[in-house]
């Protein structure tokens, strides 16, 4: 099992996720959202998204109004 850690974020963005999430259902939690997205980020750095890949990623982060 892994070990984790605690990251603190505003109270208002995790309501958001939070919302967004359980809208969705694509998401248990909002601790896998955010580690989902994180990964994605560098992940970004390391290798190229599939089209599909990249627009599931964009969908995601419309509905959370970050794009």
């Amino acid at each position: 099992m892994e070990e984790y850690v605690e990251v603190k974020i505003p109270k208002k963005l995790y309501e958001k996720i939070k919302k967004e999430i359980e809208a969705s259902g694509e998401f248990k939690s909002v601790e896998e959202f955010v580690v989902f997205v994180l990964e994605s980020a560098l992940e970004e750095t390391e290798e190229v998204y599939s089209e599909e890949e990249e627009e599931k990623v964009k969908e995601r982060l419309r509905a959370l109004g970050y794009l």
